[in-house]
C-alpha cells in the first residue's frame, strides 16, 4: 500500500512537472515574459485560473484514489482486529466452559467424598432405630450379638445393613399402625427419624448443586438409604394424619 500510494504521488508529481514546464514553454513562445509581466491583473488571474486548474484537478483525483485506498486499507485492518476479537472472545468461553467443567468435576468428586460420610452416618442412625425397635431396649427380638454383627459388618464396609432390614421389616407389617410404631412408636425412634430426614435431604440438596443432570440425586434416591428415607417420610405423613 505505502508503495502504490508513493507511486501515484510521483506521478502527480511528474505530471505537475511536465505541465508547469509546459506553461513555462507556451509563455514564453507566446508572449515573453515582458509580455506575461505587463497583463493586467484580471488577464493575469484568468491566466493563471486556467494554467493551475488542470493540476488542481489532476491532485484532487489523486487525493481521492489515495483517500479510498486508505479507507479500504484501514477497512481491513478493523477487519481483521474483529477477527482477533471475536477468535480471542471464543477462546475465552472455550476457557471458560473448560474452567467451570473442572469446578464441577471438583465439586463432584468433593460432593462423593462427603456422600460416603453422610451415608456411613445415616446407616448408624437406621442401626440405632433397629436396635431401639428390635434390640434388647425394643421388642428383644434381635439379640445383642446379632445386632453387633450387623455393626461389625457396617464398619467393614457394608454400606446398608440397617437400611435393608428396616425396609424389609416395614413391608412384613400389614397394619400401618404396626408399621408407624416401628419407627414413631417411641420418642427416640422419632428423633432418629428426624435426623434421618434432615441428614438425607441435605445430602439431596447438596447433590442437586453439583449435577444440573439429576443423576447422582437419582442415585441416591434409588439407594437403599433412599428407599429407607421415602419409607420413614410415609411413617412421618402417617404421624401427621393422627394415625
Amino acid at each position: 500500500m505505502s508503495d502504490e500510494r508513493n507511486t501515484q504521488v510521483q506521478v502527480g508529481l511528474v505530471l505537475t512537472a511536465l505541465w508547469l514546464g509546459a506553461g513555462l514553454i507556451y509563455t514564453a513562445a507566446k508572449m515573453g515574459w515582458s509580455g506575461f509581466l505587463r497583463l493586467p491583473l484580471g488577464d493575469l488571474g484568468d491566466f493563471l485560473d486556467g494554467a493551475f486548474a488542470p493540476l488542481a484537478f489532476l491532485w484532487l483525483v489523486l487525493g481521492l484514489f489515495l483517500q479510498q485506498r486508505e479507507l479500504a486499507a484501514n477497512n481491513r485492518a478493523i477487519q481483521r482486529q474483529f477477527e482477533i476479537m471475536q477468535r480471542t472472545a471464543e477462546h475465552a468461553e472455550i476457557q471458560t466452559r473448560a474452567i467451570a467443567a473442572n469446578e464441577l468435576h471438583a465439586r463432584q468428586d468433593t460432593f462423593i467424598d462427603i456422600a460416603k460420610l453422610v451415608a456411613n452416618q445415616l446407616e448408624v442412625v437406621a442401626g440405632m432405630l433397629f436396635l431401639s425397635s428390635q434390640g434388647s431396649v425394643g421388642d428383644g427380638v434381635v439379640s445383642d450379638e446379632e445386632i453387633d454383627a450387623m455393626f461389625t459388618r457396617l464398619s467393614s464396609g457394608e454400606s446398608s445393613v440397617f437400611s435393608r432390614r428396616m425396609i424389609m421389616m416395614r413391608y412384613k407389617v400389614t397394619e400401618p399402625r404396626d408399621a408407624w410404631q416401628l419407627f414413631y412408636g417411641t420418642p427416640i425412634r422419632k428423633q432418629h427419624c428426624e435426623n434421618y430426614i434432615r441428614s438425607f435431604e441435605r445430602l439431596l440438596c447438596s447433590a442437586a448443586a453439583c449435577d444440573s443432570e439429576g443423576m447422582i440425586v437419582d442415585a441416591l434416591q434409588g439407594s437403599a438409604q433412599g428407599r429407607l428415607h421415602r419409607v420413614i417420610c410415609e411413617m412421618r405423613d402417617l404421624s401427621l394424619a393422627g394415625q
